[in-house]
């Protein structure tokens, strides 16, 4: 069926199929990377099936949010999704390169990006390409870990280092690097050593949940991002949930809830954000697809935030 991007995968929430696309002509361009590099942690595996599975599961979903003004997100944005990188299995500075001139050439295009993961490493390439623009910018990273590693065992590339990765990257502003939502002794100890030597901020659960505001709160994240950037680039790790609202996720406890996740999202999404990515999505271990439903929620709360904004007319 030509409107399926491939086999019986539709294009995310029913946008229009860009996958032969030359020129863009939708708002937004989502894509997928189906990459799980070479660090896993035992038999958890399987977030190269995140993209597949997120376009599935979003079929059930219009883009009608009646709780913010019956406001229906493809009213004021269009939909495309131009399909997924080719990565190479087991070649991972080659897929690296792969997502970086693929995310570049959306990116070129001015367009709202949507990047639907894969693993955590998918983000350094895709941000490595929006600096590539020539645009300075900030990161509000959610997530329960720094994933800010040197490399694990030799992988440069691997999910626990894209931060340390996007440090070292000259169009990365690193004090507007707000990594948030941190937690947990899935943690190491030298990684909040890391942060701190490379001037990125780190906000900790408690930060969050000891919050008198939440909306507040999370304006002043925007702010700390913000702070002398062109751009401000939201990455969401599906472990900065609670593992209770996030079976197809990493398991870490002591998260945050999905109203409190998308609360935040949709006031950086009023701010102001160039583009976003969800990842860390993993079907094989989630018999209901929770986690792969709940991306589409999250996007549409990003997206409506950035119509009530303004910064879409």
């Amino acid at each position: 069926m030509d409107s399926n991007i491939y086999g019986n995968t539709p294009p995310m929430l029913g946008g229009k199929n860009l996958t032969a696309a030359t020129e863009y002509d939708t708002d937004i361009l989502v894509y997928g990377v189906p990459w799980e590099g070479a660090s896993t942690w035992g038999d958890y595996t399987g977030s190269e099936l995140g993209p597949k599975q997120i376009r599935l599961s979003s079929a059930r979903y219009s883009t009608y949010l009646p709780e913010f003004d019956h406001i229906n997100v493809e009213d004021h944005m269009s939909f495309g999704d131009v399909g997924d990188v080719s990565v190479i299995p087991h070649d991972v500075p080659g897929t690296m390169d792969r997502i970086e001139s693929f995310a570049e050439n959306l990116w070129k295009s001015g367009k709202f990006i949507v990047g639907l993961g894969g693993d955590h490493g998918i983000t350094y390439p895709v941000v490595k390409a929006l600096t590539n623009t020539g645009k300075k910018v900030g990161i509000i990273h959610l997530d329960s870990h720094y994933d800010n590693m040197p490399h694990h065992e030799g992988d440069k590339f691997a999910r626990s280092t894209p931060f340390m990765r996007l440090y070292e990257t000259e169009g990365v502003r690193n004090e507007s690097l707000i990594h948030t939502g941190i937690k947990g002794p899935r943690n190491k100890p030298e990684t909040g050593k890391y942060a701190a030597e490379a001037g990125a901020v780190t906000l900790t659960i408690n930060d969050i949940k000891e919050a008198k505001d939440l909306k507040a709160y999370a304006n002043e994240i925007y702010d700390m991002a913000s702070r002398d950037v062109d751009v401000v680039y939201l990455t969401i790790c599906s472990d900065v949930l609670d593992f209770a609202f996030n079976p197809g996720g990493p398991v870490d406890g002591n998260g945050l809830t999905s109203y409190e996740l998308l609360t935040m999202i949709h006031e950086f999404g009023k701010r102001g954000v160039c583009g976003m990515d969800f990842v860390e999505v993993y079907p094989p271990q989630d018999a209901n697809q929770n986690s792969a439903h709940f991306v589409s929620t999250a996007v549409l709360y990003v997206l409506a935030g950035h119509i009530n904004g303004g910064h879409h007319k």
